[in-house]
């Protein structure tokens, strides 16, 4: 099996140094590249192309999420994992917005950091299990003044269907099957979804889904 390749940023040398003997060779993991420098990123990325990036949510005077942002920007469309010491909700409602593929802590178990990784390789939104609670809360929170039932109402029903399933974290494979519809299909709704919603990636799609659920509810079957 391809082992998952990974490019690692991280500012503090000494971590830097702990989290590349931690994940090289286990796991499944590769570690392609590592550097403390925001800026030499890029480059990394495009010589490297690996399957994942993880990074710290402070960079010294660099946020993660906005290097991750400018790399967006420039086209990079690598998954990437934050990996911190912020249990604040704020931190990890920005990051899920930005379009993180996992929120992770560093005091968490060798094991479940590197088992977690790979699960965010293979296309799974990943957190670290303690903040699960705030996640839920984030999710269920009503926030009357960001709902958009004009954007709710233009989806169809099999669309808003598909998006359910996304914001269970289901690949368009798990999603094909449960629906008994083609993989197809399922990424052509997808693409419709985001450009409907005007999100970025799935995650935003899981947000917004979480965030309008009543909407979504009560248009079952309408």
């Amino acid at each position: 099996m391809k082992p998952i390749s990974l490019v690692l940023v991280e500012d503090h040398a000494l971590c830097r140094s702990g989290l590349t003997e931690l994940l090289h060779g286990r796991g499944g993991m590769e570690v392609v590249g590592a550097t403390g420098e925001p800026g030499k990123v890029a480059a990394m990325l495009r010589e490297q192309q690996p399957d994942v990036m993880v990074l710290d949510l402070r960079l010294g005077e660099t946020s993660g999420l906005s290097l991750l942002r400018t790399l967006r920007a420039d086209g990079f469309q690598v998954p990437a994992v934050i990996l911190t010491m912020s249990m604040a909700e704020d931190d990890l409602s920005a990051a899920l917005r930005a379009g993180v593929r996992g929120y992770l802590l560093k005091d968490m178990e060798p094991d479940d950091v590197i088992e977690s990784i790979g699960r965010a390789a293979r296309g799974e939104l990943v957190v670290a299990p303690v903040l699960a609670i705030k996640l839920a809360k984030m999710w269920q929170s009503q926030q009357t003044d960001a709902l958009k039932p004009d954007l709710v109402a233009s989806l169809t029903e099999r669309e808003r269907e598909v998006l359910e399933h996304v914001a269970r974290g289901m690949s368009n494979k798990v999603i094909a099957q449960a629906l008994s519809i083609s993989h197809n299909t399922v990424k052509l709704h997808v693409r419709h979804i985001m450009a409907k919603l005007d999100l970025n990636s799935r995650v935003e799609a899981a947000v917004f889904a979480f965030e309008h659920r009543s909407q979504l509810e009560s248009r079952q079957g309408s």
